[in-house]
């Protein structure tokens, strides 16, 4: 299924999102933005899927906003989903960025809103936006630093330096640098998918959350959130006192 030029595939459990607007190495216009946040609500109303992966074809995984076609994007800024889609939004499942190639301003910004982050060797990640006076209004001035920490992220926002693949995964941009980076976030989707549903949503919520909020606040709110799926992890431990798990299973 396409959606304007955006690509929709389901891989078991896992929802494939495929930015395809390789003639603008995946930049977004508005047209685009809005076809994101339909593949979101159709991957988020479908309980058989349980992970995102977002993904982009050709060289690039996003260049972020397309600036030929920057007013198609302005009434998107003050709206609830955010320039580039959905980046003021918190999906309620599991989200993998597959990065393959330029993941830059906009781009960088879209790789950030998912919870995970793989890419391939090739890959080059920065706030190029920088050079051309163009803000960060896609959630990265949030998110960057929460994920690389308050240094490191002003580095690459003030500076509009490129990152390459070695380095991003040095600093805990990404998670893994692999060949094949969307096959390998199917894999990790599929793996996630497998897991008892309940408690892993609560323990991200948990972690979404919390962030930011006092310590006894943040304690509180992990307990509330860990006792209404308790029953789960009631059953969960049961099954490994009876045995279930031996051998690494």
């Amino acid at each position: 299924m396409t959606i304007d030029e955006v690509r929709w595939e389901t891989r078991g459990p896992v929802a494939l999102v495929t930015i395809d607007r390789q003639q603008r190495r995946n930049a977004i216009d508005g047209r685009t933005a809005q076809s994101l946040v339909d593949a979101l609500e159709v991957f988020e109303a479908d309980e058989a899927l349980r992970v995102m992966v977002l993904t982009g074809a050709g060289e690039a995984f996003c260049a972020g906003a397309d600036l030929t076609a920057i007013d198609t994007l302005a009434p998107r800024a003050t709206g609830p989903d955010g320039p580039l889609g959905f980046t003021r939004r918190t999906a309620k499942k599991p989200t993998i960025a597959a990065v393959d190639g330029w993941a830059v301003a906009g781009g960088l910004e879209l790789a950030l809103w998912c919870d995970l982050r793989v890419c391939s060797p090739r890959s080059k990640f920065g706030c190029l936006e920088r050079r051309w006076g163009v803000p960060l209004i896609d959630g990265g001035t949030w998110r960057l630093p929460r994920i690389v920490g308050m240094g490191r992220a002003l580095d690459l926002i003030l500076t509009g330096r490129t990152v390459s693949a070695d380095e991003a995964l040095a600093i805990g941009l990404v998670t893994s640098v692999v060949d094949g980076p969307v096959d390998v976030a199917i894999a990790l989707g599929e793996q996630l998918a497998a897991y008892p549903q309940e408690t892993m949503l609560s323990d991200r919520a948990s972690v979404y959350d919390g962030w930011g909020l006092p310590r006894d606040e943040a304690l509180a709110l992990e307990m509330r959130y860990g006792v209404a799926v308790v029953e789960v992890g009631r059953d969960g431990a049961a099954r490994f006192a009876a045995g279930a798990g031996r051998g690494g299973q």
